[in-house]
């Protein structure tokens, strides 16, 4: 495989992870659900400037672990268009979770419009 190739295919494996290419990170798929638990605090995402002006739309997955005190613990991005990414990690590491006796891990959707 020439260079030029493999640039173009780590890119294009790149942008699979991403901006959710169908196929890309099927076992991560697989594992998605929802949290069982209540949000207390829900920080809404911003709208990126640039993706509204140039009319970007679209949803973006990230799995989540809520710590036992309801907290956000960690996150991983499984999907979106990466001018809308950052937002909405900004946004649900500020909310916060009923505390439960164990942490739990789910997958939180944001929905970008650029009416919104």
């Amino acid at each position: 495989m020439s260079t030029s190739m493999q640039k173009l295919f780590c890119l294009a494996t790149l942008s699979g992870l991403l901006v959710g290419i169908p196929g890309a990170n099927t076992y991560l798929g697989r594992a998605q659900e929802e949290l069982p638990r209540k949000v207390k605090i829900r920080v809404p995402a911003t709208y990126p400037e640039i993706a509204r002006r140039m009319n970007i739309t679209g949803v973006v997955k990230i799995a989540v672990v809520v710590a036992p005190d309801g907290e956000v613990k960690s996150t991983k991005v499984m999907g979106g268009h990466p001018l809308l990414v950052n937002a909405a990690l900004d946004a649900v590491k500020k909310w916060r979770f009923e505390p439960a006796a164990q942490q739990d891990t789910g997958i939180v959707e944001f929905k970008f419009r650029p009416e919104d």
